[in-house]
């Protein structure tokens, strides 16, 4: 796919900053693609179009907050008026408040769906009615292993479930931001606070031992955007599909022990 020519296809990448988002923007400018780079800090998004610059690649950076239908509708119109259709959209942009269900605010809760649910939707309605009109276009959604099976802290995240990418533990910046967010519910005490350093002791160590990179994620998202005919879903990590067939190989007890073992979670009688 050359730059420039009547074949290059437009993808738009929420979330596109940091992480799994920023791997796939700059892997498929670099095989041609046009890319939108969509997010909401000024300087991350000065920081990627100097990159863009340097490696000499169809990648620009769109300020886009997808908890605003103002920016949304901005963005989307910002491409559009530029590209002319967006055929691809990656709906990447995540937030996650690790933290038990009882222990989360309810402000909490609501900021953890306004991203990972109400963003998704707002962006994809945005970008829908052209690739309707067009009939062509694809969206990927980016899911978490925590869609497949969720862990005891996760329950906000996990809620938000077209085709799913499922990465497992990669090291990214949602960890640290992660971190942050749940730091109130973890400095706080209470029941939960033994799961809680349970759990980040286990997260940290797991992708620690990764091996699975940003890129390596972005190589399957590549693939699932050109394959002429995607899978529903896509894991990505060995996690993943360890964690895949233990839950179709295990009973629902059975896979909640293990769960609770990993996390220390007892049963009291």
């Amino acid at each position: 796919m050359k730059t420039g020519d009547s074949t290059q296809k437009t993808v738009l990448i929420t979330g596109a900053t940091d992480g799994l988002g920023k791997a796939l923007a700059l892997l498929l400018a670099e095989r041609g693609y046009r890319v939108f780079a969509a997010g909401r800090s000024a300087e991350k998004l000065a920081q990627l179009d100097a990159v863009a610059r340097e490696r000499k690649v169809p990648l620009e950076g769109v300020a886009l907050d997808v908890c605003s239908d103002d920016s949304v509708k901005r963005g989307v119109e910002h491409v559009l008026g530029k590209a002319g259709a967006i055929d691809v959209l990656v709906n990447n942009a995540g937030v996650n408040y690790t933290a038990a269900v009882e222990d989360l605010s309810m402000e909490a809760w609501r900021a953890q769906f306004e991203t990972n649910f109400f963003g998704v939707l707002r962006v994809t309605r945005a970008v829908l009615p052209q690739m309707r009109e067009r009939r062509s276009g694809r969206i990927l959604m980016m899911s978490s292993i925590s869609g497949l099976v969720t862990a005891p802290t996760q329950g906000a995240y996990s809620s938000i479930p077209v085709v799913l990418i499922e990465p497992g533990y990669i090291v990214t910046g949602i960890g640290k931001a992660a971190a942050e967010l749940s730091k109130p519910y973890v400095e706080k005490g209470g029941p939960y606070a033994s799961l809680y350093a349970r759990f980040f002791i286990s997260v940290n160590a797991a992708r620690t031992r990764s091996k699975t990179t940003p890129e390596d994620c972005a190589r399957v998202m590549l693939h699932a955007i050109e394959t002429p005919r995607p899978k529903p879903r896509y894991g990505v990590t060995s996690l993943y599909h360890f964690m895949k067939w233990s839950k179709w190989l295990l009973t629902d007890s059975a896979m909640d022990g293990l769960l609770r073992r990993r996390f220390g979670v007892t049963r009291e009688n």
